[in-house]
């Protein structure tokens, strides 16, 4: 009742005083304000999320590498990694608070298969949007560092685990896809030791950073012929000129 009283009283205000350039402002100022709340309660709910952008295209990485699906990259990351290419996804607030409902609306249009990405996914509740999916009938895959606990219904979960912000047990657990980036020969060893806290049947792949692939590929191919429970993954989308 309060709320409605105080918002009756700007509009009011706003009615009766239509010459007062002050009060417009003090006003709008106040409403602003309201709807900013209203709005961040949303995001927090899981309702709203940052939406960076939304695109159907190739997977190119990893276990579904060559299947059309449509990804869901949401803002927010801050786990830093150096050699980020996607850094203009770090910060939340740059991306415009988005409703599931409009963003399951536009998947459902697209592919059967979506890949929610970012940034990092689990920095949010990822319950509203997974259960709106399922009910659409679309199967729904996670990439993340698995930093954050583990919100949302996922048919297929890849676990890309990050030296400076580690994964979560559950995470670990949950995950059918393990794919470590390598920067340096220093992250076979790191991807050896994260295989250990999968399950036996979580799929492992290796995938070079972008900007040193000339250099750890020959690396990466002799440490997968000499553990072949690996697996070589390239950003083939990158190759293809695609999104």
């Amino acid at each position: 009742m309060k709320t409605y009283l105080k918002n009756y009283i700007v509009l009011r205000l706003l009615n009766n005083l239509k010459h007062s350039r002050i009060m417009k402002t003090i006003a709008k100022t106040y409403l602003c304000g309201m709807l900013e709340k209203k709005i961040q309660q949303q995001v927090e709910k899981g309702t709203m999320l940052p939406l960076m952008e939304e695109f159907y295209t190739i997977q190119g990485e990893g276990f579904h590498t060559g299947r059309a699906a449509y990804f869901i990259r949401v803002g927010g990351c801050d786990v830093g990694c150096h050699w980020c290419d996607v850094k203009e996804s770090w910060a939340p607030e740059k991306h415009p608070p988005t409703s599931v409902d409009h963003i399951v609306s536009n998947a459902a249009k697209y592919s059967k298969t979506i890949v929610v990405t970012g940034g990092e996914p689990l920095t949010w509740n990822m319950e509203p949007l997974t259960s709106g999916l399922k009910d659409a009938g679309l199967d729904v895959h996670i990439e993340t560092s698995g930093a954050y606990p583990l919100t949302g219904q996922w048919d297929w979960i890849c676990l890309s685990p990050k030296k400076a912000k580690m994964p979560l047990q559950e995470v670990y657990e949950a995950a059918h896809e393990l794919k470590v980036i390598v920067y340096n020969r220093h992250d076979l060893a790191f991807a050896k030791a994260e295989s250990e806290k999968v399950s036996s049947q979580c799929k492992l792949f290796l995938q070079p950073e972008w900007s040193v692939r000339e250099k750890m590929i020959p690396l990466i191919t002799e440490f997968v012929m000499q553990n072949p429970e690996w697996q070589v993954s390239l950003q083939t989308h990158k190759y293809l000129n695609i999104p």
